[in-house]
């Protein structure tokens, strides 16, 4: 046993495997080189072709598990290092699971013929990737749901800075560029080993050279998917010289003040966060904003001296405020003694230092802010650092801010990375997205920039901006078209660092808008399209094979 295990991790095809992963891995900020997100898929692929369905699923599974090894090393810089090492395995754990049901399915299910790929026909080939490109859909459908899902760091996500070609979101959703990446790196792959076949079974001298052949098949396996290309990015191209004309514009000041997530959980540093966020804030208020943002859990208390000091604030420079705290709740049905519920909200207070408005955040974090089985498994709150669950808010909100005229959806923490999230908080009249978050948690490292590169995917889909306040990293704001503006303070990747930033975010009339685009009208429509040809074409496959077993004797 130990020595097939040696052999296998040690085998060409698992080597290829994990080198499928790493690119996979360095297509994603903060490596940034989305050009392998293009090529991981097939070289994928590559390991599991020709195997059987135990040993591909393991190619694929290494693959995986190399990938989001690399690609969530972030979760480290958790400030709990034996939770940081035991969350990130099991993450990486199940998550390679997905890649390896995905290698699985494409060589062993949805191929549909027992032949050598490079002796299918070429409609055989073209119908198999097209396959490949929806199987790997239905899976990142799936991977962002089950288990409430972490729809983190899809393949669609690596192609965030090509704006010109992610604008199909706006139609299909991330799932979209997910597609054609996936289609075109098993196209590519095709068209690779069929040029390599013909070249190893040494063709007459008649026949057209090596160059000649390869350029024949390429042009042949790889015609159609390159033509998608092209006219998603003549359209996304179009889309983004489309002139929009703001028919007047928000000032808004965000304020990050960048504490290490060990200062927020001690009580004894409650004061000392105060007055910096305050400082902070009163050199933002200089500039004579519209809107003050605070970051999630920006707030350390609801004291009396903390509440009455920022309402007189935000009173005498008749500003509009946001802000993250936790908020709380007495369930007056409860018997005997008083039960709490605890929430992670936004709050609105107008200009008069009046309480507006409140939002409850609707997607809480695994183990973060609440305990799976807590009453059947009560041990599991000692793997935590939380002393009790948070409760999930009802639904969303939006905040109207008076005399401006703005009227925006709030969203807390890693919600801005929920396509579902930020299509419920946008209806026809939402100006932008606000997401108040805390990356504290993981100190300066990738998950600012992962969390900012989905985000974008946010606003294109809705059609609507999102502004980013973070607690120390990335602070932005991202326009309609998924472009992050305002980045860094210092220089585009100084993140991290205290400051504050005013942001101009444009106000669209009425007749100026586009109106709700097709995402956010039906969702994840193509997504799900995507599934039900995946579920259809594993059913085909199954009778099929059950027909060939029978006709057999």
């Amino acid at each position: 046993m130990r020595s097939a295990a040696i052999r296998f991790l040690f085998s060409f095809r698992a080597g290829v495997a994990a080198l499928a992963g790493l690119m996979l891995a360095l297509s994603f900020p903060t490596f940034d080189i989305s050009i392998l997100a293009w090529l991981g898929p097939g070289c994928l692929l590559l390991a599991g072709l020709g195997a059987n369905g135990r040993h591909a699923f393991a190619f694929g599974y290494l693959g995986g598990l190399v990938h989001h090894l690399v690609s969530l090393h972030w979760l480290l810089h958790i400030p709990f290092p034996a939770g940081a090492v035991a969350g990130w395995l099991a993450l990486s754990a199940y998550l390679a699971l997905y890649p390896a049901t995905w290698v699985w399915l494409c060589t062993t299910v949805l191929i549909r013929s027992r032949a050598p790929l490079v002796d299918l026909t070429w409609r055989q080939r073209t119908v198999w990737c097209l396959a490949c490109a929806a199987a790997w859909v239905a899976l990142e459908m799936l991977v962002g749901r089950f288990l409430t899902g972490f729809p983190w760091n899809f393949l669609g996500v690596s192609q965030y800075q090509t704006l010109p070609l992610i604008q199909i979101a706006s139609f299909a959703g991330v799932h979209g560029v997910s597609f054609i990446v996936a289609w075109c790196s098993v196209a590519l792959l095709c068209a690779i080993a069929c040029v390599a076949r013909r070249i190893v079974r040494r063709a007459p001298i008649a026949s057209p050279s090596p160059m000649v052949t390869f350029r024949v098949t390429l042009a042949s396996d790889l015609a159609l998917p390159l033509l998608a290309v092209v006219v998603m990015t003549v359209y996304g191209g179009t889309r983004l010289v489309t002139p929009q004309r703001a028919e007047s514009e928000l000032r808004v000041a965000v304020v990050q003040p960048s504490i290490p997530q060990r200062l927020i959980f001690d009580p004894q540093e409650s004061t000392n966060r105060f007055n910096r966020i305050m400082e902070l804030t009163r050199l933002a208020l200089a500039t004579g904003p519209d809107l003050v943002v605070w970051p999630e859990a920006s707030l350390p208390s609801f004291e009396e001296e903390h509440y009455r000091a920022l309402t007189n604030l935000i009173a005498s420079h008749r500003v509009w405020m946001v802000f993250g705290a936790e908020d709380v709740e007495v369930n007056r049905e409860a018997r005997g003694e008083p039960e709490y519920r605890y929430f992670n909200s936004a709050f609105l207070f107008d200009t008069n230092g009046q309480f507006a408005a409140t939002y409850r955040k609707r997607r809480l974090v695994i183990f973060g802010e609440y305990i799976p089985l807590e009453r059947w498994l009560p041990f599991t709150k000692y793997l935590t650092p939380i002393d009790a669950s948070i409760t999930p808010g009802p639904g969303p909100v939006w905040f109207q801010l008076g005399r401006t005229g703005a009227r925006l959806g709030p969203l807390i923490c890693f919600e801005d990375v929920f396509a579902s999230s930020a299509r419920d908080a946008v209806d026809g009249d939402t100006d932008f997205l606000l997401n108040l978050t805390n990356n504290g948690w993981f100190g300066e490292s990738a998950a600012q920039w992962q969390q900012a590169a989905n985000a974008a995917f946010r606003a294109v889909e809705n059609g609507v901006p999102l502004l980013r306040c973070t607690n120390n990293g990335l602070t932005c704001w991202i326009d309609a078209f998924g472009r992050l503006r305002d980045v860094g303070f210092n220089g585009p990747k100084d993140v991290y660092g205290p400051g504050f930033k005013v942001f101009r975010i444009p106000l669209l009339s009425p007749a100026a808008r586009r109106g709700p685009t097709f995402y956010q009208r039906h969702g994840d429509l193509f997504g799900w399209g995507c599934a039900a040809i995946t579920v259809g074409a594993i059913a085909r496959a199954r009778v099929r094979s059950r027909t060939l077993r029978e006709d057999c004797p």
